[in-house]
């Protein structure tokens, strides 16, 4: 029994190259209510070195809300003195964030090769795209729309049963490079989709009438970053002239009131916006796979964590869309039936209102194109993980979010325009 230990701990401790790095880190949660409060929380973000889990950035903090971030060991002591002395209420979310991202590999899956219950680096998601395709001809197909910054290929899944002029719907996972329940469900999607296909109804139904594109990895740079260096990287990995700070927000890197509100102009800021929409390869081959294939795509989903929300334009505007109420409907149903299986509680509306205000999203601007049905899912939890959701709930996290998706396809294809 030692012995067996002693190799999952080895396997724990292995897992994650850049965990010492974390140790003694910690994750506040803290209320803000007033203006003198939002003063402490710019003090706090000027003087230390704070990454803002949510919102995304200091520029979103608001009053009567709630901040979600992470303080260095070494400040600690000092962010606390602070939020103590202003008399801000504030939680320790995690007390060490190594720890957490160590017992993020709680999954008694630890075999070698791809599993959908556990998190899968790159490498072994990109054998996996191909092996899927291969293993089910007839309803999956691979293509490449464009590479990353650091070359890599971009590989979007086709599933579907071939038929001419179908309607399509657009999934992308893992915008955000830490946030890695995203791509695992992009993958339990297409799981569900070759397994149940001819055996479920609904699924076969979806199959049959749509085709569903999927792009597993948006930010594979990133992505790989966070499994190799730095687990806490949220960023592309471009680099350019004249600034030393590597990487832009690619969900701000859009073409929809482009950095004019919660978003940054300073390339070291986690939500900095890119010297021009669509500036990064990856948002300029996604945004040019969907103007090609305009006419299709009915509904565009983009995955995202955490919060428990889903949400609907606009994020960089208070304005609502022309087909607010059905929006608000469509989300209603949605979140219903995600809560049927598990009872997890999500909350729903446009996400200027629901979340905060960030220009540049990927929704917004698939909407502005005329895709009426643009949502943006942000997975579990509501904080006490975080970014750092245990392999343990994946499984769940995805066969709930799986009964909102199917919801939302079925509504699309009675509803096509």
């Amino acid at each position: 029994m030692l012995v067996f230990l002693a190799l999952v701990t080895a396997a724990l401790a292995s897992a994650h190259p850049s965990s010492e790095h974390f140790e003694g880190h910690e994750v506040f949660r803290v209320q803000v209510e007033d203006e003198n409060h939002l003063d402490v929380i710019r003090e706090l973000a000027s003087n230390y070195e704070i990454d803002f889990w949510k919102p995304d950035s200091v520029i979103q903090v608001q009053a009567r809300s709630t901040v979600d971030f992470s303080v260095k060991a070494e400040d600690c002591v000092a962010v606390e003195d602070l939020l103590k002395q202003n008399k801000l209420q504030y939680e320790v979310l995690i007390s060490n964030l190594r720890n957490e991202m160590e017992a993020q590999f709680d999954s008694w899956s630890r075999a070698a090769g791809h599993s959908y219950t556990k998190y899968n680096n790159w490498e072994t998601i990109e054998a996996w795209t191909q092996q899927v395709a291969n293993e089910n001809p007839n309803l999956v197909s691979r293509s490449v729309i464009g590479t990353t910054f650091e070359g890599r290929p971009m590989y979007l899944l086709k599933v579907g049963k071939a038929k001419p002029n179908k309607p399509a719907i657009f999934m992308d996972c893992g915008f955000h490079a830490r946030e890695w329940i995203s791509p695992a469900f992009c993958q339990w999607f297409v799981r569900e989709a070759v397994r149940t296909y001819g055996q479920e109804i609904h699924m076969t139904e979806l199959l049959n009438e749509l085709d569903f594109y999927i792009l597993p990895v948006v930010n594979i740079d990133g992505y790989v970053y966070t499994w190799t260096k730095d687990r806490m990287w949220r960023k592309t990995r471009s680099t350019r002239a004249g600034t030393s700070c590597v990487g832009i927000d690619p969900n701000r890197n859009f073409a929809a009131g482009w950095c004019e509100v919660g978003a940054s102009k300073n390339p070291c800021s986690d939500t900095y916006c890119g010297p021009a929409p669509e500036s990064e390869k990856e948002t300029k081959a996604l945004a040019d796979f969907i103007r090609k294939n305009l006419s299709s795509i009915k509904a565009y989903l983009t995955i995202h964590s955490y919060s428990q929300m889903l949400l609907y334009p606009y994020s960089y505007t208070y304005n609502l869309p022309k087909n607010n109420v059905e929006l608000n409907s469509l989300a209603k149903a949605a979140v219903k039936e995600l809560a049927s299986l598990h009872g997890t509680k999500y909350s729903y509306g446009p996400g200027a209102t629901t979340i905060y205000l960030a220009a540049g999203g990927s929704d917004d601007w698939a909407y502005d194109q005329g895709i009426k049905y643009a949502f943006t899912f942000e997975l579990r939890d509501q904080g006490r993980h975080g970014f750092l959701l245990p392999e343990s709930q994946i499984r769940a996290t995805c066969e709930e979010t799986m009964l909102a998706v199917k919801l939302m396809a079925s509504y699309v294809l009675e509803h096509l325009y």
